[in-house]
């Protein structure tokens, strides 16, 4: 694998730690004796689903930022779609996830779908490095995990 394909050490594994909220999530949903053990110390709004749908709308605004900077690369027609496609997991989050519900776990779910689907249309157009692809599948497939959990119940 050549350079430019490996995924940078710090991006790994500050991507991985971006994972520690929505495994704390699924942990605290999981089990109530962590979850009562950690109440007195943290908001209701740090455990179970509460956490992982804050922090997953809090990701997709996030790399909606990363896919604006990304379109930075872009020219002419294809600068105003990319800028214009970077927008919409933000207003995505914004609108669609408004609480720990079902429903908004859904939402929340696609948008990390969809903005997955994004990431391959950027870097299809050469706009995101030739790593970014493999390391947001597999950050994706956890969160996605994390936040599906929930709705099993």
């Amino acid at each position: 694998m050549t350079d430019d394909a490996r995924i940078p050490r710090p991006a790994l594994l500050l991507g991985l730690a971006g994972l520690i909220p929505f495994l704390w999530s699924a942990a605290t949903h999981l089990s109530p004796a962590l979850s009562a053990w950690a109440g007195p110390f943290l908001s209701p709004m740090f455990l179970g689903a509460y956490v992982g749908m804050t922090w997953g709308t809090v990701v997709l605004c996030f790399l909606s930022g990363v896919l604006w900077g990304f379109a930075t690369k872009a020219e002419g027609r294809e600068a105003a779609i990319a800028y214009s496609l970077s927008v919409i997991p933000a207003l995505w989050g914004f609108v669609m996830v408004s609480d720990a519900s079902d429903s908004s776990a859904i939402f929340l779910a696609a948008g990390f779908v969809g903005l997955l689907l994004l990431d391959a249309t950027f870097q299809a157009w050469g706009l995101a490095p030739r790593w970014w692809l493999r390391l947001r599948v597999m950050l994706t497939v956890v969160a996605l995990a994390c936040i599906a959990l929930p709705l099993q119940a």
